[in-house]
């Protein structure tokens, strides 16, 4: 069975849903992560050397073994000639209107 395949046969269960959801929020912050150092051109090492972080500390991060403090990422920001951006986006339509 393909990884794709297993996904969407979990994706069917309700208690899978709701875990994978809890999750996605660290699993984006991973994704931006690794996204903007790549396409910085930036080994794990050559963003270590930028920001000071040990390689092993970014790659704890990268593999979700370890959640960043806000001023750890943005060293990580820094390291990468980036600006950090944190939002708050609506679920829906209806947060924020007023019943």
């Amino acid at each position: 069975m393909k990884l794709k395949d297993y996904k969407e046969k979990k994706l069917q269960d309700p208690e899978f849903v709701k875990a994978y959801e809890e999750i996605q929020p660290e699993m984006n912050v991973i994704r931006a992560i690794i996204e903007a150092r790549t396409s910085s051109n930036l080994t794990q090492k050559e963003l270590s050397e930028r920001t000071g972080i040990a390689q092993t500390e970014i790659s704890r991060l990268e593999n979700g073994t370890r959640n960043p403090s806000i001023k750890l990422l943005q060293r990580l920001a820094d390291g990468m000639g980036m600006v950090l951006n944190i939002s708050f986006t609506p679920k829906n339509t209806t947060i924020g209107k007023k019943r």
